[in-house]
């Protein structure tokens, strides 16, 4: 299970400022409800000044935790020192994230962002655009702020061969998991994987199964959750999702950006996971 701090749990518990204002001058977005994760943000501005925000939030508590230190951090700020908070500064805010829990900050950034494009439309946003680099690189991960450099030196200079070897030296895709399609491809120019036709189907299927049971399975039954084999053809693989797993709301994200994501680094990077409700 995850620790949080005392802050998140106070955030979480007692939220501040929730709700929305009727007539906000900027209303800001981001997440999506397929994901589990949805923030909607609204702003009250005075001489460019925040004076007052609230938010609406649909997620986990820690990103009921990260949208209620938002607000607080914004309210009495000017536009120009708004801009300037990083996904990063709200977590410290909050005493820290679990590395799984840090893509609700950057939800946190990414609404903040969206309500001062759609309040200031006619301003340069080339300072903002800059964030997408950090020391002129590119980011990969935005969660923990990892540029594309980083990853080529963990991979060349640290030996890093997997996706789990990547994240334990830089900690990128340990979040939301939107960044490893992006990893997965650095690793393909470095990296040889061992190629599917390689093996019968019946050495595949013994081999998407042990790694579903001795590497995947364990993960989700830290949350009380598990999953099962049903079927492989071809290059589909076939689960079923159990316990708390079944029912989350965030089920299609663990499908895909670990599940998948997990079988694609360890197997071959053709492989599609599908869901099997039955």
């Amino acid at each position: 299970m995850w620790e949080y701090s005392d802050k998140v749990k106070d955030h979480f518990k007692n939220p501040r400022n929730v709700g929305s204002i009727e007539n906000a001058d900027a209303i800001g977005e981001a997440g999506a409800l397929s994901c589990g994760d949805k923030l909607k943000l609204y702003l009250k501005i005075e001489n460019n000044v925040i004076k007052d925000a609230k938010f609406q939030t649909f997620g986990c508590g820690s990103a009921v935790a990260a949208s209620s230190i938002l607000t607080e951090m914004l309210i009495g700020k000017t536009l120009d020192e708004a801009k300037k908070i990083t996904n990063k500064q709200i977590a410290d805010e909050l005493d820290g994230l679990p590395p799984e829990k840090m893509h609700c900050s950057v939800m946190g950034r990414e609404a903040l962002e969206d309500a001062l494009k759609n309040y200031q439309k006619d301003e340069d946003w080339s300072e903002l655009e800059d964030d997408e680099k950090q020391d002129g690189q590119n980011i990969i991960c935005h969660c923990f702020s990892v540029t594309e450099q980083q990853i080529v030196d963990a991979i060349v200079k640290n030996g890093a061969k997997t996706m789990e070897d990547i994240s334990k030296i830089t900690s990128a895709g340990l979040a939301c998991g939107r960044c490893k399609e992006n990893i997965l491809n650095i690793l393909k120019k470095y990296v040889k994987q061992e190629e599917i036709t390689e093996l019968s189907p019946v050495q595949k299927i013994i081999k998407i199964n042990n790694i579903i049971e001795t590497v995947i399975a364990p993960e989700l039954r830290k949350d009380f959750g598990d999953i099962e084999l049903v079927n492989v053809e071809n290059n589909n693989v076939y689960v079923k999702l159990k316990g708390h797993c079944s029912t989350c709301a965030n089920a299609k994200m663990t499908l895909k950006n670990f599940v998948e994501t997990k079988l694609k680094e360890l197997i071959h990077e053709e492989i599609n996971v599908l869901s099997v409700e039955k």
